[in-house]
């Protein structure tokens, strides 16, 4: 079910770069990023970001930067963690003017971040065992770029489907990758929420990078988001949403969809497309899901509820 793999030798030259992107100029975007603490968290332990430089130069090589993290650890530590992700790996990616190879800028940022917030975990009694998941797309020109760790999501919506970018870092999905669940059994399992990869809980860990073989297209449109959101929705109901209504108003229609089904997590979503779309503003009713829910304490700063963070 997964779609995403490693860069093509083919379609992509030694510097990390795809051919058909090199002589292109950045796409302008529409972004719309949305949180909420869902029906029973008192505290948001997610965080979510998008950055945009006012550099050319800098956009041209680095492009857009979206992610979504989602804390854990309880008390405040998770707030803690997910932010520490979110900050660092904008500032570690951002940094390096020489290297080009942009999935190697992202696992540098993400070991970066996962290396300060396991020292930090380490060094007061208050972060013990904090961590974050963290999902991040870079979106060069038409070409889509990924990091991630732990059980945050990124899909991208084209050709009438919502197509997952990322694979869970979950001990439900290794059992589907062994082939002893479907992957429509993996959605219900009691254990789905067992994360067995997350950020600064460990001195070393896993980060999976690509650069997604399908291009960003006019018509396409980006998610990233926490379980919060497909806890409750399947990747069906997530496409006929992320196809229909403004930005605004499937990011939106999330949120509200998400509680109404049961809420019990924090809920977080960035959604982007082409600033050139034309959409109506309907959005298509999905059928309404009663499923058991068992999740991992998690819980973002403040509203994230912005659009642009100029840098």
């Amino acid at each position: 079910m997964m779609f995403w793999k490693k860069k093509n030798k083919d379609n992509v030259n030694t510097s990390g770069q795809s051919a058909h992107e090199e002589m292109t100029d950045p796409v302008n975007i529409n972004v719309v990023i949305r949180t909420d603490l869902g029906n029973v968290r008192t505290n948001n332990e997610d965080a979510a970001s998008f950055i945009r430089v006012s550099d050319k130069v800098l956009l041209r090589n680095r492009g857009y930067l979206l992610m979504v993290a989602d804390g854990m650890g309880g008390h405040n530590a998770g707030e803690v963690a997910s932010k520490m992700a979110v900050d660092i790996i904008h500032q570690e990616y951002f940094k390096h003017s020489n290297e080009k190879n942009r999935e190697k800028l992202l696992a540098a940022a993400f070991n970066a971040a996962n290396k300060k917030i396991f020292e930090q975990a380490s060094a007061h009694d208050n972060y013990r065992g904090m961590g974050t998941t963290c999902t991040a797309i870079v979106l060069v020109a038409g070409t889509i770029y990924f990091a991630h760790a732990g059980d945050s999501r990124a899909y991208l919506y084209k050709n009438k489907k919502a197509n997952r970018i990322t694979q869970d870092h979950t001990y439900v999905q290794e059992l589907v990758n062994n082939g002893n669940i479907t992957s429509e059994e993996a959605e219900t399992h009691p254990q789905r929420n067992i994360l067995t990869n997350a950020m600064g809980t460990k001195p070393a860990m896993r980060v999976d990078t690509g650069m997604y073989p399908e291009p960003f297209g006019v018509n396409d449109r980006l998610l990233i988001c926490s379980d919060g959101l497909y806890d409750y929705l399947s990747d069906e109901e997530i496409g006929a949403v992320m196809e229909s209504g403004t930005l605004q108003e499937a990011a939106d229609y999330f949120i509200n969809e998400a509680k109404k089904r049961g809420g019990k997590d924090n809920i977080t979503v960035v959604m982007a497309e082409h600033a050139s779309r034309i959409t109506g503003s309907n959005i298509k009713e999905t059928r309404v899901a009663d499923m058991p829910v068992i999740t991992r304490d998690a819980e973002i700063p403040g509203d994230l509820n912005s659009t642009d963070h100029d840098r």
